[in-house]
């Protein structure tokens, strides 16, 4: 039966017991004879026996997927976050499972210098009217409101006759 490994290492390794068996078989090695002609014999040293192969140059990579898969396992530990202690996971969880309640009501969000709303400070807005420190924004509501020269018939309407306000309407509150 014959074996055949994707590590070109095994592969070498194999390929030069097969050789070495070939070379030693029986300590006989390949004898070099001189074939005797018709009672002429050759006059001087007799030529060495040829010098045995040299192993194969080793194989190049070879891009199967046990090879890829090596590849791919060399690579995980910067892949991966790394593994965190104990007590830096117990951290984490404290944090995540800090006591917060859920708040209704309405609190204006003010417009920031970007011009979008920002609820973050209408969320804590509302919390602290409830008896909380701090809170995040859950649910928001927005609304156009417009002047009353909007509803003039035929008038053409102005980029500044209506605004959009966004109120918080229930928020995540913590002490």
């Amino acid at each position: 039966m014959m074996v055949r490994s994707g590590n070109p290492a095994v592969r070498l390794g194999t390929l030069m017991s097969a050789v070495l068996l070939l070379l030693g078989a029986g300590g006989t090695g390949w004898a070099q004879s001189v074939p005797q002609s018709l009672g002429v014999q050759e006059q001087g040293p007799q030529a060495a026996p040829p010098p045995a192969p040299s192993a194969p140059p080793a194989p190049a990579e070879n891009p199967g997927l046990i090879n890829e898969m090596g590849k791919l396992f060399d690579k995980l530990p910067s892949i991966l976050p790394p593994i965190k202690s104990p007590s830096e996971a117990m951290n984490d969880l404290s944090r995540l499972a800090t006591p917060s309640t859920m708040v209704s009501g309405r609190a204006a969000c003010p417009i920031s210098s970007n011009g979008a709303p920002d609820c973050k400070l209408a969320a804590n807005q509302l919390c602290q009217s409830k008896g909380y420190k701090e809170g995040k924004s859950l649910n928001t509501d927005s609304a156009e409101k417009c002047s009353a020269k909007v509803l003039i018939p035929g008038r053409q309407r102005k980029p500044d006759d209506c605004r959009t306000d966004t109120v918080v309407t229930s928020a995540l509150c913590q002490n």
